[in-house]
């Protein structure tokens, strides 16, 4: 995983003296390859065990380790930088288009770097082993899960999906312990995506959450936590690049579902079958 796309993801759950770290190497991060931790300590004004706990804290065994994956990051930053930065209002389709490319590949690639295969292989096993599934979202999220559910009917899986958060909980009021829930939400603090996944923890249900990558009140305590990148408030339209990233793990699930489920794969052939002729009587 980058080392940029860990502090942007962790930035929120930063101390002060972590922040002001994360805000100078994401902001002067070619520095970095001149400083040592001391250097940088004094350039930032905190101590240098900051700079020692603060590269652990992101995984690394020591600064060194830090240094190098920083350059690394610099470097293949470099090697795809964007096309003419961001959208505005007077930007010109064709240059829009280019930019929405780039930016949508760049989003793929991070998601991809985000979620490891142990994760996604727990997600699947535990959709194939449930008796229900319920799909919890809000907005944008919304409209993912309930692609998500047809994907699942097709393959012969009892899923639901609504975007009422009161007809969500009237459905997770009546889950157990054989049932699972799949909570999707950009921000991990939706609250009506909160209150249906605590109420499934609370019943015993199998959770699945689709959050931003850092501790939220969606993703804690659930069995299995996978995750999309969320978006800036202040730099977006609307949610398309989060929605990328949803549909992205999403789509890795299905086919994995697919490739897991004979009778999975029985039932989507008897789906397509049934659509296709309706289509052409």
């Amino acid at each position: 995983m980058s080392t940029f796309v860990k502090l942007k993801s962790l930035k929120e759950s930063f101390s002060t003296s972590e922040e002001k770290l994360a805000n100078f190497i994401l902001n002067s991060s070619n520095a970095i390859r001149e400083l040592s931790s001391q250097e940088l300590a004094n350039v930032v004004g905190v101590s240098q065990s900051s700079v020692v706990k603060f590269t652990q804290k992101l995984g690394y065994k020591g600064y060194p380790a830090f240094k190098l994956a920083i350059i690394d990051s610099v470097n293949n930053e470099n090697n795809n930088a964007p096309l003419h930065g961001n959208i505005t209002l007077n930007t010109e389709l064709p240059q829009v288009a280019d930019i929405l490319l780039n930016n949508k590949m760049s989003v793929l690639n991070e998601t991809n770097s985000l979620n490891d295969d142990t994760s996604l292989a727990a997600a699947i096993d535990a959709i194939l082993t449930s008796k229900r599934i319920l799909i919890c979202g809000i907005g944008g999220s919304a409209l993912v899960g309930k692609d998500f559910a047809y994907k699942l009917q097709k393959l012969g899986f009892i899923a639901f999906a609504d975007s009422d958060p009161h007809a969500q909980l009237a459905h997770v009021a009546t889950f157990g312990k054989n049932d699972l829930v799949f909570s999707i939400s950009e921000s991990g603090a939706t609250r009506e995506v909160v209150e249906v996944t605590d109420q499934a923890k609370a019943n015993g249900c199998n959770v699945i959450t689709l959050t931003k990558y850092a501790q939220n009140p969606v993703s804690k305590g659930a069995d299995t936590n996978l995750y999309s990148i969320a978006e800036s408030e202040e730099v977006r339209l609307s949610s398309i690049l989060a929605r990328t990233s949803q549909e992205f793990v999403i789509d890795i699930l299905f086919i994995g579902l697919t490739q897991a489920s004979k009778s999975g794969r029985k039932q989507l052939k008897v789906t397509n079958s049934i659509v296709n002729n309706y289509r052409n009587p």
